[in-house]
């Protein structure tokens, strides 16, 4: 994932969580704010309770790498947190449960 395309900021983060509903598919949580222009920026969060910081960074180098199989269009945030769930999954598993809350919610460019 480029660095033009990730949320960092705290600001963010809380702006983007308390403005919009969340949307609640297998093991993630996914908050989407739309916006009228400028690209798209994913920011993901894994908490303490997956494991320790070896475990959750190895799950975002995991979604990192399933982001990044698909193209998206532009004009909106995207928060993924993943939930405990997640540890009985393989990557398999991952990226299919994933790209289909992202063709649920429309994100990806039809082809």
């Amino acid at each position: 994932m480029k660095k033009i395309n990730t949320l960092k900021s705290n600001l963010d983060f809380e702006r983007i969580i308390k403005n919009n509903k969340p949307f609640k598919f297998k093991d993630y949580i996914i908050y989407i704010e739309r916006k009228k222009e400028g690209n798209y920026k994913f920011g993901i969060s894994v908490g303490k309770k997956i494991g320790n910081a070896v475990i959750r960074n190895k799950y975002k180098r995991r979604l990192k790498n399933i982001i990044d199989k698909k193209i998206y269009q532009n004009n909106f945030n995207c928060i993924i947190i993943v939930g405990k769930g997640i540890l009985d999954r393989n990557f398999k598993e991952m990226e299919e449960n994933l790209l289909k809350a992202f063709e649920i919610l429309k994100l990806t460019k039809e082809k």
